[in-house]
């Protein structure tokens, strides 16, 4: 009897917070949309008129496939840029994170230190916008692939750098000691303890910021004017709407086709 009432008391109490944590994102919301005057109603009002629109003017004719070839170009280009950005950065993340995670620090007071400085590099790297670095890059490389490709290798540095610390620390940390205790070398802990224990979990963050950075790499290519971001905001600029919306129907079909292609690499690989 006692264990049933405090189940109903504990159940009562959960529903409790649940209601006062839905009230206030409500009141947060309401809040928001006062503030930025910001009305749903419209929004979704506008909804009809806004697709119509956009399969109206956006819809690929017989003259935008003219510009196929062009579009396959800078899309594969975007695509290999993508590539090599998260290859190379995950080579870097990679050292990073065996000097950041725990059971992989250096001994004494300049693994600590080393530690410090690769984990606040991983959270600077990380938090900064590819956006923010493409146009720091603008300014020292100009409009080229090389501000597009240090754009997206800064961030992904940064995100893989964190997920390699986690699962550095979740998956190798009792075969990293049962080697420690054996006087087993630093390589020797992270060729026999470290990368067969974690590469699996390496390997699905890698294809993961494969599929992250392609979609990225759209829009730092408008801004670094290269690939396929480049080709779409020059269609668009020039009102020719027809070859955007085929532009947009390669990015998507590509991203598609990627993923399936993560997906089975997951599936059958890992």
């Amino acid at each position: 009897m006692s264990q049933e009432l405090d189940s109903l008391l504990g159940k009562r109490q959960r529903q409790r917070r649940t209601l006062i944590t839905l009230i206030v994102i409500l009141a947060i919301y309401c809040l928001a949309a006062y503030i930025t005057k910001f009305s749903s109603i419209k929004t979704i009002q506008t909804f009809p008129e806004a697709f119509t629109w956009i399969a109206k003017h956006f819809m690929p004719n017989e003259s935008s496939f003219s510009k196929v070839n062009s579009i396959l170009d800078a899309l594969s280009e975007t695509i290999l840029m993508a590539v090599a950005a998260t290859v190379t950065a995950a080579l870097f993340a990679f050292v990073l994170a065996l000097l950041g995670a725990q059971s992989t620090q250096l001994d004494g007071k300049v693994g600590q230190v080393l530690g410090f400085i690769a984990r606040l590099m991983a959270s600077f790297f990380r938090n900064v916008p590819e956006v923010v670095w493409a146009m720091v890059f603008l300014l020292s490389f100009g409009q080229s692939a090389t501000t597009g490709y240090l754009a997206l290798f800064f961030v992904t540095v940064g995100t893989l750098t964190r997920a390699f610390i986690e699962s550095i620390d979740e998956a190798s940390h009792q075969a990293v000691e049962a080697l420690q205790a054996t006087g087993a070398s630093y390589l020797q802990v992270v060729g026999q303890a470290i990368i067969p224990s974690s590469i699996a979990q390496f390997i699905s963050w890698v294809l993961y910021m494969v599929e992250t950075n392609i979609r990225s790499s759209t829009l730092i290519g408008i801004l670094a004017g290269s690939g396929i971001g480049h080709i779409f905001n020059l269609y668009y600029r020039r009102f020719r709407y027809p070859a955007a919306g085929l532009v947009i129907l390669f990015i998507l079909i590509s991203i598609f086709v990627i993923e399936g292609v993560s997906n089975f690499v997951r599936r059958k690989v890992l």
